[in-house]
């Protein structure tokens, strides 16, 4: 039996791929409250725009496919070091993006991100439905 800690870790971005970004970002506001976090470009251009609540939207505009293609998963890890040792024994590839951008074999891109210390702890306390 293994006795290593598991890591811990949560998903703390979807990035999603659109055609109509400033149509996405409206909807989410109006519907789900979820206001900016950050922008990459300018608010009246955006190429990336994130929201408090974990939705990524990545401009897209020439897309030839279904709308709101999976662009990756950003995964907040108390210990990214000891995630990334973890994730090898899966067959995983590293992406061009860097060390902490995995390609798991199915095609799905995963963001490692290393969070602030407690900061996984306290979100994965949080018990949205009680």
């Amino acid at each position: 039996m293994n006795t290593r800690a598991i890591p811990k870790a949560y998903v703390e971005h979807v990035a999603i791929w659109v055609r109509d970004i400033h149509w996405h970002i409206k909807f989410f506001h109006d519907v789900c409250g979820m206001t900016m976090r950050e922008v990459q470009g300018t608010i009246e251009e955006p190429i990336q725009y994130w929201t408090l609540g974990g939705m990524q939207f990545m401009a897209k505009p020439d897309h030839d496919g279904p709308e709101g293609r999976l662009g990756h998963l950003g995964v907040m890890c108390e210990d990214l070091e000891a995630a990334l040792a973890a994730a090898k024994a899966f067959g995983v590839t590293e992406m061009p993006q860097g060390r902490n951008w995995l390609r798991l074999p199915d095609g799905l891109a995963v963001e490692f991100i290393q969070a602030s210390p407690g900061a996984v702890a306290k979100a994965l306390a949080i018990d949205p439905r009680a």
